[in-house]
């Protein structure tokens, strides 16, 4: 019974590891999607971001190229462009007035941006008038796309100064678009370039680090909660099951009426019992016992008394044996006791103290109804050498218990082989 109860613990023990791995896997993948899905949306918040500034170039630009471009007055340190025929103009008042075309305003806004630290941006393409606009790696990559098809390019970069958003997309050829660049054979609608935008993340980065704290710190919480919930409800579950297994173990081994030992159960324990001593040399005794007129009690009293009377005296019995001895319920009135490490003399003595402890103890009625007295007899025996399994013990102790009953009842009695 004690291994059964070491195999339930461990069930047990591997029924909550299971439960708790399997939640926490679970809830895992759930906060892993999460934070996932939370670093998606951050990315997507940066093209978004990039998208949007892409679209403000692309407006200025063609405000820009719909008047040809636009002339600004020019400054001292102030250069013209080199890539334009006639750039300059002059008013009739004297001052000078340099045209600043889509190309060139793009680029001076993207170097006033990086300036303020804002963002930068950078028009470029395969196939450049101004050598200053040749794209770099991540461009030329991206122009190679569009070509194919792609509609925009992004990724991140870490600099010295931190991590960086990358965005490119696609300027197509459009009517105003010739007038500078009509003799490299660009053709209307054509992809002849982009413009890629590149921005600071930390901000957007110290976003998604704070909400991946938070989750982490959500999922740890919500793991550490549900696996107390689990771990008591589990408790509680196997607390029930372990009571209701053994409940059942005691229903499969005791007998209902009395508490005791049923006949199975007991004559397992006795072969067990017999096994032990003859592998230890050790004493075994055995008294059979028959409550006396048991039937008359049944027939007078009703069954109700005679349950009383089968319950008062396993109580008796249970309370006149030691803790290591085995009591059972044989069948009927008939009871057996099993008495490990006990020579014959002290099988016999015990015998006889519960015979007059029963005798002592008179079944109680009503108060209108004198108690019932209750007698027993007794028949004891001890394991012999000759014996080879408890069915010859019990044969000689239930002789003993007939020569009890031959002689007047009441009385403790064994066969004469115990001795002789």
């Amino acid at each position: 019974m004690q291994m059964n109860r070491g195999k339930q613990r461990a069930i047990y023990r591997r029924f909550i590891i299971s439960i708790s791995l399997t939640s926490v896997l679970c809830l895992s993948v759930i906060f892993g999607i999460v934070s996932v899905t939370n670093r998606k949306l951050i990315y997507e918040q940066a093209r978004a971001e990039a998208r949007a500034l892409f679209h403000s170039i692309v407006m200025a630009r063609k405000w820009n190229a719909s008047y040809g471009g636009v002339y600004v007055e020019k400054r001292p340190g102030m250069k013209s462009n080199p890539y334009l025929e006639d750039p300059d103009i002059k008013t009739l008042d004297g001052r000078t007035f340099t045209k600043k075309n889509p190309a060139l305003m793009t680029r001076e806004i993207s170097e006033y941006a990086a300036r303020e630290g804002l963002f930068a941006f950078h028009i470029t393409s395969l196939n450049p008038l101004n050598p200053d606009n040749k794209p770099d790696e991540f461009e030329a990559r991206a122009l190679r796309l569009f070509e194919k098809g792609e509609k925009e390019a992004f990724e991140e970069i870490k600099l010295n100064s931190g991590p960086y958003f990358r965005y490119m997309a696609p300027l197509y050829v459009e009517k105003d678009c010739l007038q500078c660049h009509a003799k490299q054979g660009y053709r209307l609608g054509e992809i002849r370039g982009g413009i890629s935008i590149s921005f600071d993340i930390r901000e957007i980065m110290n976003i998604q680090k704070t909400n991946t704290t938070i989750i982490a710190s959500l999922a740890i919480l919500t793991i550490t909660a549900l696996l107390g919930f689990l771990f008591l409800f589990t408790l509680r579950l196997t607390k029930k099951i372990s009571d209701a297994h053994q409940q059942i173990e005691k229903m499969a081994i005791a007998d209902v009426l009395t508490g005791l030992f049923n006949r199975r159960h007991v004559l397992e324990r006795f072969s067990e019992e017999m096994d032990r001593a003859k592998r230890l040399k050790k004493e075994l005794g055995c008294i059979m016992i028959d409550i006396d007129n048991f039937k008359a009690i049944n027939d007078t009293y009703g069954h109700l008394v005679g349950d009383k009377t089968l319950r008062e005296f396993s109580a008796i019995l249970k309370n006149s044996i030691r803790t290591y001895d085995i009591a059972g319920r044989y069948g009927g009135e008939e009871f057996l006791v099993i008495l490990p490490d006990t020579p014959f003399q002290e099988t016999l003595s015990l015998a006889e103290r519960i015979r007059k402890r029963i005798k002592e103890s008179p079944v109680a009625q009503s108060e209108l109804t004198p108690p019932i007295s209750v007698t027993i007899s007794l028949g004891v025996a001890t394991m012999m050498d000759k014996d080879i399994s408890i069915d010859n013990m019990i044969k000689r102790a239930d002789d003993g218990l007939y020569v009890a009953k031959n002689s007047g009842r009441d009385q403790v009695a064994w066969v004469k082989s115990e001795f002789f």
